[in-house]
């Protein structure tokens, strides 16, 4: 059997990311692939109960630590139902976001220990990492604006002050570094189209995928 592909799509607030899962994934899909586009946190029924925690309310409705956990917690659900079944039968997995946003958000930003988070990846996940990683990278204020203009209740983590997102925004940018064979940062600035075809290229390059 054909060996599945973990592809997810990371970065801040207002980078595009649900739009470009959204066209990699469809393009994947013309292309004859078995594709299944799914999001963190979330993307399972019982994950997505735990979204609805995670996404609205005050932003300071949850600690660094209570965050960590539930995001795992909804992780573990995901992974069991959905990601690891159909990677099992060969698919190609695209996903909007998974354990990265969980590092840059929780440690880089919110000041948990990295080491924290890392411990606690192994203990559910073990070494479980995607096979690419698309990095959406974009000035945080032209972000923060991007995410201000989109209509929905999901807005708890924008509410957190520029510096949290500066932070955020390094921390990203430091996990690249620390994983060069398995990420790639694109410029999120550009056209939806561009940001496209540098998604598109890159799963080609590092993937083999068309």
């Amino acid at each position: 059997m054909t060996k599945g592909r973990f592809i997810t799509f990371e970065g801040g607030e207002g980078t595009g990311k649900s739009t470009q899962a959204r066209l990699l994934a469809t393009h994947l899909a013309q292309l004859g692939a078995d594709v299944v586009q799914t999001r963190e946190p979330g993307g399972s029924p019982s994950a997505e109960e735990i979204r609805s925690l995670l996404v609205t309310g005050a932003a300071d409705r949850w600690s660094p630590m209570a965050e960590t956990l539930l995001f795992y917690a909804a992780r573990i659900e995901h992974w069991r139902q959905v990601i690891r079944p159909a990677l099992d039968r060969g698919a190609y997995v695209v996903c909007d976001r998974f354990a990265d946003s969980t590092m840059a958000y929780q440690a880089y930003a919110g000041g948990l220990d990295r080491k924290l988070v890392e411990d606690l990846h192994r203990l559910t996940l073990a070494d479980l990492q995607p096979d690419l990683t698309l990095i959406l990278d974009i000035d945080v204020d032209q972000g923060l604006a991007r995410a201000a203009a989109r209509r929905d209740d999901e807005t708890r983590f924008e509410r957190k002050g520029r510096a949290f997102h500066e932070k955020l925004r390094q921390g990203f940018l430091d996990i690249a570094k620390r994983a060069p064979r398995r990420c790639v940062v694109i410029d999120a600035s550009q056209s939806v189209e561009a940001v496209h075809a540098a998604a598109v290229g890159a799963a080609k390059s590092q993937l083999g995928l068309g």
